[in-house]
């Protein structure tokens, strides 16, 4: 159910270098005009989701978000970190960024 790129592999094993590793929420965040986006964010899972064991990272998604996704890929650019849905989000575009910081929501 997530895909991680190697690039983006090896930005969160930098992030996390010089502190303990947290969990990393995929989640809807709203988007201007472009409509909704995935992003992520520092949270631990909940009751509510589903939680994901990625090459040692703890990634979770909310239960109703996962089912209308199906999954994600994660990968980096020059901009950040690129979420990308299975399955496209309607009304919005496929991708999201939280930078190199993983910001929280």
């Amino acid at each position: 159910m997530i895909n991680l790129s190697d690039g983006a592999r090896q930005e969160l094993e930098a992030f996390f270098a010089d502190k303990p590793k947290a969990g990393i929420r995929v989640y809807l965040a709203p988007g201007g005009r472009s409509g909704p986006r995935l992003a992520l964010a520092l949270d631990e899972p909940t009751d509510n989701d589903k939680a994901f064991e990625v090459n040692g990272f703890t990634f979770c998604l909310e239960n109703s978000l996962l089912e209308r996704i199906g999954g994600v890929k994660i990968d980096v650019s020059y901009m950040g970190f690129i979420v990308e849905p299975e399955i496209p989000l309607q009304g919005g575009s496929s991708c999201g960024s939280c930078g190199s910081s993983c910001g929280s929501h």
